[in-house]
């Protein structure tokens, strides 16, 4: 499990955007950078700044992962065929934080990867623990019976600030979710303005 050292709300104010849509998001009162020079006017970006933000807002976003696990991602998307970054956005939604987190099982991607982490999750009927887990079109990921009822959980279900995309079917009755289809870039209900494009540009030259 990928250690997170950093307050998932810096990251926010790091990056200068509400990145999951959060009305808690102190991005949202202080649109400024954390630290004694935050509110210091910001520089213009070059083209290799604006690269490199993209690559740490769209890290962030799926749980502020490492650059270990982020580059391993995107070599495998590199040796799929077609759009790189489209792949890699694919890649990503399959793993098994995201699509807990995309269900609504989970309040945040943080929250999402712990509920896996603590055995919550089984998939197609195999208890799953492994957040990177790769989940794969057609498979049922399902809270197991004595974790269905947890408060995280409920609360979680019931938030009103994201919907549940449309290539997950999910049953709340059964507390089930089914990946149908692995998603283009248009289909993920980011909250802020995510730049795949400049992730390949990135890597690409560095």
């Amino acid at each position: 499990m990928t250690k997170r050292t950093t307050a998932k709300y810096k990251i926010d104010r790091r990056m200068g955007e509400n990145l999951w849509g959060r009305a808690k998001s102190p991005q949202n009162r202080r649109d400024y950078p954390p630290g004694q020079h935050g509110q210091r006017r910001r520089s213009k970006l070059s083209d290799f700044g604006l690269q490199l933000r993209a690559k740490q807002k769209l890290k962030g976003y799926y749980g502020d992962l490492t650059e270990k696990q982020f580059r391993r991602i995107f070599a495998e998307a590199e040796r799929v065929r077609g759009d790189t970054g489209e792949n890699l956005i694919g890649l990503l939604e399959r793993r098994l934080d995201a699509v807990v987190y995309r269900a609504k099982f989970a309040a945040t991607i943080f929250a999402a990867r712990q509920f896996v982490n603590h055995q919550h999750v089984l998939v197609n009927g195999q208890r799953v623990n492994i957040p990177s887990y790769r989940v794969n079109e057609g498979d049922v990921i399902e809270v197991r019976d004595r974790s269905k009822q947890l408060a995280v959980l409920l609360e979680a279900v019931g938030l009103p600030e994201r919907d549940v995309p449309e290539y997950l079917l999910v049953d709340y009755s059964k507390m089930t979710a089914q990946l149908q289809r692995t998603p283009t870039f248009d289909e993920v209900p980011y909250g802020a303005i995510m730049e795949p494009n400049l992730v390949v540009e990135f890597y690409a030259k560095n």
